[in-house]
């Protein structure tokens, strides 16, 4: 019942977002997200990631924000001269290794330079409770101003795809929306997804929507509303379906499924090289 009370908030929060402005609407529909994190069966869902060794490569890195504070990253650089990116968007535990591993693990893919994304300024969690207070503490306003920090670092001249999972799904498909132009393309893994059909249509690319059959929370009435307004804004989807749980994809954590995991790497792959 929590769950289904907790969905009914999240529905309210996105239907009653009416601002024209990105950003009223991703303040909005983030805190509709964050909801989520009130249920005991989704922190449940997300037991403590196990301990995963550290690939060898990338590097922090740090750039100035437009309010003067600071923020923050991990950067794995291509063997080449590129002005293209990869930006990814981590799960709610925060950077921690995994993504970091999965930051230097695209680089070597792509050859292009991956930055992955810190939307809780160095924190991480080890525990369900940990990730729901960073989760529910993160701004829609200061995750926005990291993103533009980020692609800031990158230069005028750089080109950009996201990719993210869960709670980084979802920002995956908001940092498209706030790239504009400069969006090459959009990966999303089971994140809860802008519906709004305007705010679609400011999209600049496809999306690759990866979508656990078993998940809970981004269901497959969530899906088909997704790719219905999609389909209404005139955008291409391309939707992946896997009979797997939400968070699959992380091998770190009890929910991976690793068949899924790997056909969902080489769609994803298959995907971004051709946005290259």
């Amino acid at each position: 019942m929590l769950r289904l009370t907790l969905f009914a908030a999240f529905l309210l929060s996105v239907f009653s977002c009416q601002e024209p402005a990105l950003t009223s609407r991703l303040v909005m529909c983030h805190a509709g997200f964050s909801a989520f994190a009130d249920d005991p069966a989704f922190r449940q869902a997300h037991p403590t990631p196990q301990p995963v060794a550290p690939l060898h490569g990338g590097r922090p890195v740090a750039f100035p924000l437009d309010d003067g504070t600071t923020g923050r990253g991990f950067l794995a650089t291509a063997h080449r001269q590129t002005n293209q990116y990869l930006l990814l968007f981590h799960e709610w535990w925060g950077l921690n290794d995994h993504i970091r591993n999965e930051t230097i693990r695209w680089a070597h893919a792509l050859n292009i330079h991956v930055l992955a994304i810190d939307l809780y300024d160095g924190q991480v969690a080890t525990t369900a409770d940990e990730a729901r207070q960073l989760m529910q503490s993160c701004s829609a306003e200061r995750a926005e101003r990291i993103i533009r920090g980020a692609t800031a670092l990158a230069g005028e001249q750089a080109n950009f795809r996201t990719l993210g999972w869960c709670f980084g799904g979802s920002w995956s498909l908001k940092a498209a929306l706030l790239l504009g132009e400069r969006l090459k393309g959009c990966v999303v893994y089971y994140g809860m997804p802008e519906r709004d059909v305007e705010q679609l249509k400011g999209l600049h690319s496809d999306v690759l929507f990866v979508h656990a059959k078993r998940d809970r929370w981004i269901t497959d009435e969530v899906v088909a509303s997704f790719a219905e307004s999609m389909r209404a804004a005139g955008k291409t989807l391309h939707l992946r379906e896997y009979d797997a749980d939400h968070a699959f994809a992380n091998p770190s954590g009890q929910r991976y499924h690793e068949a899924a995991a790997q056909e969902a790497y080489a769609a994803t792959l298959e995907y971004l090289l051709k946005t290259l």
